[in-house]
């Protein structure tokens, strides 16, 4: 069986400015002050209660967890208020993506919460292509672990052998499909090409790319009992 995983903020929406803000708006209230430079290398690919824990600790203002679960859900408010017009697509996902699953099974395995991802879905009409989600409640560690990736396969392939892709967008990401042992693409939607070397390929959207240039970067995987 092949498999492509998706990563989503990045790869299937381009919404990072949103989540910037949202944590930067979040952290000034908590007179923590974070500009884009400082984002884009302490937090852009982590989840938000990861990212919220390193704001504090690098100001020195450790958190019980239930405070970082309240700010966690009040970033993830702050988001959605945002995002309640739509976000802006990765260009072509749509196209690509539906091409793809005409040969290949297909996981979002994310950072975002489960509400994020299928508001996201929906609005690329990509839906009903995706039986297995993988989002920030369903793990315990977050990328650069694999658990999401080896979880989304233990409830995709159910014993089958497997071959995989990972398409992602973020060094923590990155690191988490090499964990895995696939193949990656890397997109430049986050981190600029000299950053993403570690990846087969790197690609600046799905515009002008066929599900064919998958195929040299299927890469078999050890699939974990299904969970």
């Amino acid at each position: 069986m092949d498999v492509v995983l998706l990563d989503y903020n990045g790869v299937v929406v381009d919404d990072e400015a949103i989540h910037f803000a949202s944590l930067r708006d979040l952290l000034a209230v908590e007179r923590i002050a974070v500009d884009e430079a400082a984002y884009r290398e302490h937090f852009l690919g982590f989840d938000d209660p990861t990212c919220i824990r390193d704001a504090f600790r690098r100001a020195g203002r450790p958190l019980e967890p239930d405070a970082v679960a309240l700010l966690a859900a009040r970033k993830a408010a702050w988001y959605a208020e945002s995002a309640r017009g739509g976000v802006p697509l990765v260009p072509d996902v749509t196209r690509f993506v539906r091409q793809v699953a005409a040969t290949a099974r297909i996981a979002i395995v994310s950072g975002a919460l489960r509400a994020e991802i299928d508001a996201g879905l929906a609005l690329a009409g990509l839906a009903d292509l995706i039986p297995v989600i993988v989002s920030a409640e369903d793990v315990a560690a977050g990328k650069p672990d694999p658990e999401g990736y080896r979880l989304a396969l233990a409830r995709l392939a159910d014993g089958d052998a497997v071959r995989a892709v990972v398409l992602e967008d973020s060094l923590p990401g990155l690191a988490a499909a090499r964990a895995l042992g696939a193949g990656c693409v890397a997109f430049t939607t986050t981190h600029p090409a000299a950053d993403l070397r570690a990846a087969d390929l790197v690609w600046r959207s799905f515009e002008g790319h066929a599900p064919a240039e998958l195929a040299p970067l299927f890469r078999e995987v050890s699939v974990p009992a299904r969970a």
